[in-house]
């Protein structure tokens, strides 16, 4: 059945707007929301969300064909608005097309999602199947900015010499942490699948074992990685960090997921934001821009 269609929707979303843009348009966020159900994966093949930029992933249930989608970024206002044209093929054949809106407007503590989908339903009628999937993903990544944590500063040093701190086995010990804090690193390889096992220690001397796993790593661009409870130990976060040029300058956003609202209240009530400024701050320190 051939035809368009216009579905909206809403989402009230505890989180500020600039925390709620990076769930809906940092790939890693949308990585971790995108799956609408616990039998559905999720794979991204590519994910490069600019003005020109594109989105390939494959939806996967068993014993269904695959459910490929491409997503090309067309506007992108930080913090207030998208644009993307999203076509869906299953089993290798065309069967939608949709330019999806999104607006956020901050509402006290917190943010309004507004997402406008027009459906143009090329192979069979996908209504049902938007407004299912659609829907849920989009509670899904709700959630997520609900747990996220967001830290923004803009350093006075090249993006490369920003970036290099940051990937250099020696240089990342040394200003990792908050004031006062220090690394004992017991393996360090940071590369795309790559890892960093390391202890902090405490200015009192208190140790906490942490391991990082690095997944996709772009080049003074975008470095992901999951955060560990020790060596091999239960995960409490997903994190990314990117690598922004601002006239010289480099924007640093780093953005954490925490596995639970409950660590993530727990972090903000020892001042996990503050701290982590502090960290950013030794990172300014390190290229010589504190």
């Amino acid at each position: 059945m051939t035809g368009c269609v216009t579905l909206s929707f809403e989402r009230r979303v505890e989180a500020p707007a600039a925390t709620l843009w990076q769930a809906w348009t940092a790939p890693a966020a949308r990585a971790i929301w995108a799956a609408p159900a616990p039998e559905v994966t999720v794979e991204f093949l590519e994910a490069d969300t600019r003005i020109g930029g594109r989105e390939v992933s494959i939806c996967r249930v068993a014993g269904e064909p695959d459910v490929r989608c491409e997503v090309g970024w067309l506007d992108l206002q930080a913090g207030a608005r998208s644009v993307n044209a999203e076509v869906l093929d299953i089993g290798g054949e065309r069967v939608s097309a949709a330019l999806v809106t999104a607006r956020m407007v901050a509402q006290g503590e917190g943010s309004l999602l507004s997402v406008t989908v027009q459906l143009s339903n090329l192979a069979q009628d996908m209504a049902a199947g938007y407004r299912a999937g659609f829907g849920a993903g989009l509670d899904n990544m709700a959630d997520v900015a609900g747990r996220m944590m967001v830290l923004t500063r803009v350093i006075g040093a090249p993006r490369a010499a920003v970036w290099g701190a940051w990937m250099n086995a020696e240089a990342l010990p040394k200003w990792w942490g908050p004031d006062g804090f220090s690394c004992r690193t017991k393996r360090i390889d940071l590369r795309e699948g790559g890892d960093w096992v390391f202890d902090m220690i405490a200015p009192d001397g208190t140790v906490f074992p942490n391991h990082h796993r690095y997944g996709r790593v772009i080049p003074e661009a975008r470095l992901d990685y999951a955060l560990l409870w020790g060596e091999d130990g239960p995960k409490h976060a997903d994190a990314w960090a990117t690598f922004e040029d601002e006239g010289g300058a480099t924007r640093v956003t780093l953005c954490m997921v925490m596995a639970t609202r409950k660590e993530c209240e727990d972090a903000r009530g020892f001042g996990a934001e503050a701290l982590g400024q502090q960290t950013l701050g030794k990172l300014a320190a390190m290229v010589g821009a504190a």
